[in-house]
C-alpha cells in the first residue's frame, strides 16, 4: 500500500480497537508538541506514556484534537482541526485524573461528529460469557423438578 509517496511498513501507521484510548478531561495547550503532551499524560494523568496506550486532549473550544501515542521507537501525533462545529465529549463517564477510558468505536463517533447519546450498544459476546443453546431455558426458567 502507498501512502503518501511512501511504502507503509507493517502497522507502522495504524490504530484500531487493539489500542486503549483515554481522554485527557482538562482544556490543553495546543501549542504542546511530543514532550510537553507525554508530560502531561506522565504527571496529571499517572499514566506511562510509553506503555502503547492512545492519549487524547482537546483545545478549549473542543475544535482541534490530538492523539499520543509511543509506537516501537518513538511518539506519533496524529492532529484535527475542525473547520465547522466541535468535538464532543462523551457524558455520563467517570472523570477521574487519569482521564476518560474510551472505546475504538467511541472516539470513531466523536471524531466523525455522531452524537453519543443517540448511540445504543447492542449486547454481544463476551469472552468468559456462558451462552445458552437456543431452545434450551436458562437457569431461571428451568421447571423445578419434584
Amino acid at each position: 500500500m502507498v501512502f503518501g509517496g511512501l511504502k507503509k511498513l507493517g502497522n507502522m501507521i495504524s490504530l484500531g480497537a487493539n489500542h486503549r484510548y483515554f481522554l485527557y478531561t482538562q482544556v490543553t495547550d495546543m501549542r504542546k508538541s511530543f514532550d510537553g503532551l507525554s508530560g502531561l499524560v506522565r504527571n496529571q494523568m499517572d499514566k506511562n506514556p510509553l506503555n502503547g496506550d492512545v492519549y487524547l486532549f482537546l483545545n478549549k473550544r473542543r475544535s482541534l484534537i490530538k492523539l499520543l501515542l509511543w509506537d516501537r521507537s518513538g511518539y506519533v501525533i496524529y492532529a484535527k482541526r475542525l473547520e465547522r462545529g466541535t468535538y464532543e465529549l462523551p457524558k455520563g463517564k467517570t472523570k477521574t485524573n487519569s482521564g476518560i477510558s474510551l472505546a475504538w468505536e467511541e472516539l470513531m463517533l466523536i471524531i466523525e461528529g455522531i452524537p453519543l447519546e443517540y448511540i445504543q450498544r447492542r449486547r454481544r459476546y463476551a469472552v468468559g460469557e456462558k451462552i445458552e443453546k437456543k431452545g434450551e431455558l436458562s437457569p431461571k426458567k428451568r421447571p423445578k423438578c419434584g
